[in-house]
């Protein structure tokens, strides 16, 4: 008899897999596919942050905001080695948003969402304090407040680690072709990377598509929607590192849009996002010198030395699947979140429209809630306080983590162990085995990745490709050579890795 899951998920992203985490752990068997590697789309171009989103509280979005502000820390506490406080200062630009508003929406932010380790927001002296160092001399009041930063594909990989390790099946580069209800459940054709096609059969199919959604809904589910989806562009700028303090900056823009401005991977800053309607294949997308001329014309508004787009050494640019709320400008559409349930014969369809990176684990949770008549028992939520894989020591304390791997593998550099340890946390260990020496460490790619963790990777990751290894598994790519990345992709080629079963 063919097995039959509870879930079919399609899509690998920040939402599939934390459906798929939290399934699991309630003890429902489960089923993911993602047509490329997780985080692929759009979870892996976003802005970095786990923030509650301080200027949507200008379009009364209350609900969404408590929400991400209490999952600030709820997130910190169960990944505290790759989410991290960061403190930001928002300049007072005569002309824009008064004082008194900034302040206001301030006092909102801390009192929404049950702040408890993040500290208070503060007014800033900017002529006298260190975060006015950086900008033009004209600033004389800012704001400092709390919100944290997250390596945003890592998050999604280690919810898919998750999953699997409590009975999930992930299967990557595999495309959900159709899903037709048959003989009291799904069948659900999918294709690998081979174009070999089998069936999965299944109570339930969960659509986390992302931008693909409503496409997956209406051509291979064969249900008209009802809710849609807006594609908004965010594209975002990667420069040498501005200013030598640890702020990031938020910084007003004349046409209502806002810009961060944040330390990124200690030599580098990050700059973005944009936010424009896309028409288009969501794959194809990438940053224009439109778009890039505009993040470096807003950060130079603020910044003492300008910003150049020759200065940039990488943009990046994603497509955000927002539910359409028929919002006159994309900058005022919802990143609120919303399901579309269809559940003729008792065999539902759930589709996820909109959603931020930091309500994924609240949005499982809805998820769930919103499939439970159709599941054999009502598991019980679990994820709030259990952490991710690595994540099982106390939030502020990876520092301590580095050290710990420092005395252990005394042969690591700083820069090394510190790495190794903000990605993996506690998993660092299991990557480094039983080495006594860099040499034991096998083949060096360059900037201390190793055959060691290329190989873990590729065992444990689901990566495939360098591409995987140095932009979604790290950020390496930034100071990898093209020579280097090319003979990584050799390599993992030549370990046959592509025809290796699913996890």
């Amino acid at each position: 008899m063919d097995h039959i899951y509870d879930l079919a998920i399609i899509g690998g992203g920040v939402n599939g897999c934390g459906i798929a985490r939290d399934a699991a752990g309630r003890g429902y068997s489960v089923y993911l596919c993602e047509m490329n590697d997780l985080a692929s789309g759009t979870s892996s171009w976003s802005s970095k942050l786990i923030h509650g989103g301080l200027r949507y509280l200008e379009f009364y979005e209350f609900r969404l905001v408590r929400e991400a502000l209490i999952e600030r820390e709820v997130l910190w506490g169960i990944a505290p080695h790759i989410i991290a406080p960061q403190r930001f200062v928002l300049p007072h630009h005569d002309g824009l948003r008064p004082a008194w508003l900034l302040r206001l929406g301030l006092f909102l932010y801390d009192h929404l969402g049950g702040r408890r380790r993040l500290p208070p927001a503060r007014t800033l002296n900017l002529r006298r304090d260190i975060a006015g160092k950086p900008l033009k001399p004209g600033f004389k009041t800012g704001f400092s407040y709390s919100d944290c930063t997250v390596d945003d594909a890592r998050l999604v990989v280690l919810n898919a680690q998750d999953a699997v390790a409590r009975g999930a099946t992930i299967a990557t580069q595999t495309k959900a072709i159709r899903a037709e209800r048959g003989d009291g459940v799904w069948q659900l054709e999918v294709e690998d990377a081979t174009q070999a096609r089998h069936t999965v059969k299944t109570r339930i199919v969960v659509n986390a598509g992302g931008p693909w959604v409503q496409d997956i809904l209406t051509a291979r589910v064969g249900v008209e929607a009802t809710a849609h989806v807006r594609l908004v562009q965010g594209s975002h700028i990667v420069v040498p590192r501005l200013y030598d303090n640890n702020y990031a900056y938020t910084f007003q823009h004349a046409d209502g849009r806002v810009i961060f401005v944040i330390p990124y991977q200690r030599d580098f800053t990050l700059i973005g996002t944009t936010d424009r309607d896309y028409e288009g294949d969501p794959a194809a997308v990438r940053a224009t010198q439109e778009e890039i001329d505009y993040l470096c014309a807003a950060a130079s508004e603020y910044l003492a030395t300008p910003v150049l787009p020759s200065d940039v050494v990488w943009s990046y640019s994603g497509v955000r699947p927002l539910y359409d709320d028929h919002a006159s400008e994309a900058r005022t559409a919802t990143r609120d979140y919303m399901f579309e349930l269809d559940a003729p014969e008792g065999l539902p369809v759930l589709s996820v429209f909109g959603g931020k990176i930091t309500t994924y684990r609240k949005l499982a949770e809805h998820a769930l809630d919103k499939l439970s008549p159709y599941l054999r028992s009502a598991g019980k939520p679990w994820t709030a306080d259990t952490p991710l894989p690595g994540g099982d020591f106390p939030m502020g304390e990876v520092d301590m983590l580095v050290q710990r791997l420092l005395r252990e593998y005394p042969f690591l550099s700083q820069r090394h162990a510190n790495r190794l340890a903000h990605a993996y946390g506690t998993q660092a260990e299991r990557v480094l085995g039983r080495a006594a020496s860099f040499a034991d460490l096998g083949r060096d790619f360059g900037h201390t990745l190793t055959e060691r963790e290329v190989r873990y990777l590729m065992a444990h990751e689901f990566a495939r490709t360098a591409e995987d290894v140095v932009w979604r598994r790290s950020k390496l790519g930034l100071w990898l050579s093209r020579e280097e990345i090319a003979a990584l992709e050799a390599w993992m080629a030549a370990q046959s890795n592509l025809g290796a079963p699913a996890h």
